[in-house]
């Protein structure tokens, strides 16, 4: 008889308890359905142009050359360059222009400061250079090429006027690969130099603006 009452006195203290939702933990997260988020990100391919291999790059370049008191004349050339890093290059560059008469002679009538041949420039420089922004060009929403911007300095001589003068140059560039050989680019640089015409010394700043395609290999 008492374990009889026993039993219902159990029953009595386990239903409230139930009913309450004391259940253990592990009971409730058993039966909790499992929630798994499956994001769906769809890949883009990208092709970015780098160069090759190699670490040479030889190229032309065609453009202006404005020489101080002597005009702006076309001016065409070639550079040699090796790459060191990934940014930092060494270039030789040689370039040649025909200057025009002077201010002076033209105004005279039938003054000549220099000979046809004199009025040659032939520049032969050694630069430094450095990739200051590498970066990418785009052209529309489809198409992306790599580029560099870019500062170089340097030294080297430069034939004018029956005479061998040292030069100095300095200027910036900007590069953009077409695939990973090819590459366009366009320069401004500075050559300074000083000139003795009549026995007057003075130093010249003959600014070159130019374009051209260069290749790798």
């Amino acid at each position: 008889m008492e374990s009889r009452i026993r039993s219902i006195f159990l029953s009595c203290c386990t239903w409230p308890a139930l009913a309450l939702g004391a259940l253990p933990p592990t009971a409730v997260a058993d039966d909790a359905p499992e929630q798994v988020v499956r994001p769906e990100i769809e890949r883009r391919d990208v092709d970015a142009a780098d160069i090759d291999t190699e670490n040479f790059e030889v190229g032309g370049f065609f453009g202006v050359m404005s020489v101080e008191d002597f005009g702006a004349n076309a001016v065409y050339g070639l550079r040699g360059t090796y790459h060191v890093t990934e940014n930092v290059f060494v270039e030789t560059t040689y370039g040649h222009t025909d200057t025009s008469k002077t201010s002076f002679e033209r105004l005279s009538g039938s003054a000549q400061l220099l000979s046809d041949d004199d009025r040659k420039l032939d520049y032969l420089d050694l630069s430094f250079g450095f990739n200051l922004l590498p970066g990418e060009s785009f052209i529309g929403s489809k198409w992306a090429f790599t580029s560099d911007f870019y500062l170089v300095a340097g030294a080297g001589g430069t034939r004018f006027a029956g005479e061998d003068n040292f030069t100095w140059n300095f200027g910036f560039g900007y590069k953009v690969l077409v695939n990973d050989w090819l590459a366009l680019r366009v320069d401004a640089r500075d050559h300074i130099f000083t000139i003795d015409l009549l026995g007057d010394s003075q130093t010249s700043n003959n600014l070159e603006f130019t374009g051209g395609l260069s290749v790798f290999f």
